[in-house]
């Protein structure tokens, strides 16, 4: 089946499962994450959900005791009870660990740095 939104995509989402929260102002959702990429991630909407599409969040992807992956997003589309948002932040610690991750799961350091190159532009 022919889908453009994959065609457009540069880069390559993870699969992944770990505690995530994101947060807006005093209210916070434990989410469930479906993946995750360099520019964004990709939530199952949580009951409850009604953030408008402008407000910037943040979000907590927790890997082990000592590391958590925060960004600030925004959504970019809602689709068949899933929300899909942009990285608009990310701190260095951050990123240096999402970059570690998709390195593990592409399995190739060239597609990996095309990846970064298109983050950059």
């Amino acid at each position: 089946m022919h889908n453009p939104t994959s065609e457009r995509r540069q880069f390559t989402r993870i699969n992944f499962d770990k505690h995530t929260i994101i947060k807006h102002g005093d209210q916070s959702w434990d989410v469930e994450l479906v993946d995750l990429s360099l520019n964004g991630l990709l939530i199952k909407q949580p009951k409850g959900w009604q953030i408008h599409t402008h407000d910037e969040l943040t979000a907590a992807i927790t890997l082990d005791d000592e590391v958590t992956i925060t960004m600030s997003i925004k959504e970019r589309h809602r689709e068949d009870g899933m929300i899909g948002f942009q990285c608009m932040h990310i701190d260095i610690d951050s990123i240096s660990h999402l970059r570690r991750l998709v390195e593990l799961n592409l399995g190739d350091v060239a597609l990996l740095e095309r990846e970064l190159h298109a983050l950059g532009h």
